[in-house]
């Protein structure tokens, strides 16, 4: 069958890029007007797509953090009673959530509480985003796992730790970053990106390190999307770009201030300062 389309939703959407000037980017405003137009079972699999900031909440509360990342959909003052007695998650990430919650209760016998919570989280939100009926999404959860798997790689073995630790789920990706010893893990014949993300964790300026890695994951989403144009896929992939856009827009004056004081505090501060 084929999908709903979207043709007036799509066709209204404003154009965003990193480089431009976001004032008045809203992107409650863009998310509503997506549930306002979309059919139930469309909104669920968006909704999907915002499990990952979710978990990202969730980890971090867990772990002590009072972080909140506002692209979840989870309230704040949610977070704590969902840790404990998950309602609004997915049945993976729910059974994940009893069984750190409860270890001795049955759901542990099916997650291993012994491996970092977080860890446990995210790969069971890849595995629910692996089974959705969205292509789009399948695919872009694939890349996304992929994506963050090696900067985890390359980071921890910078800094002479177990790359097996950092990793989430499995596949032949995940094997080559486990085994290689080579600078680019041998994955210069499977990822087209490799050489650019390489030379973007090699950048001491550790903002424009990671708007170097929000603009693979733009170069990964339009490749995704090349043949969507008014349908669901196109719909999600304008989502997932807006939701890199909202990543810096978000960022007020007082958090950009503390981010610049963590950075001049982690560097040498005089490069990173010649290039702002």
């Amino acid at each position: 069958m084929f999908g709903s389309n979207y043709y007036a939703l799509v066709a209204g959407f404003r154009e965003y890029t990193l480089d431009a000037e976001v004032k008045g980017f809203d992107i409650e405003s863009i998310i509503a007007e997506v549930e306002e137009v979309l059919s139930a079972k469309d909104w669920q699999t968006v909704r999907l797509l915002y499990t990952y900031y979710d978990c990202e909440n969730l980890a971090g509360l867990h772990n002590g953090s009072t972080a909140y990342n506002r692209l979840g959909r989870i309230p704040a003052e949610e977070l704590g009673e969902e840790l404990l007695r998950p309602s609004q998650l997915p049945a993976r990430l729910a059974k994940v959530l009893r069984a750190y919650a409860a270890p001795d209760g049955e759901d542990a016998e099916a997650v291993d509480v012994e491996a970092p919570f977080s860890r446990s989280l995210f790969a069971a939100y890849y595995e629910e985003c692996a089974a959705s009926r969205s292509t789009f999404l399948r695919e872009w959860s694939e890349a996304d796992r992929t994506l963050r798997n090696v900067v985890s790689a390359v980071v921890t073995r910078e800094n002479g730790g177990s790359v097996d630790a950092v990793t989430v789920g499995g596949g032949e990706i995940v094997e080559q970053l486990n085994r290689s010893s080579a600078a680019d893990f041998g994955l210069r014949g499977e990822l087209s990106y490799i050489d650019s993300l390489l030379t973007a964790m090699d950048e001491t300026n550790l903002l424009e390190k990671e708007r170097k890695i929000d603009l693979i994951r733009w170069s990964i989403v339009s490749e995704l999307s090349t043949f969507a144009y008014f349908d669901m896929d196109a719909v999600l992939a304008y989502l997932v770009k807006m939701n890199i856009v909202a990543r810096w827009a978000l960022l007020d004056r007082k958090t950009g201030e503390e981010m610049f004081a963590r950075l001049l505090a982690e560097l040498d501060g005089k490069e990173l300062i010649n290039k702002l």
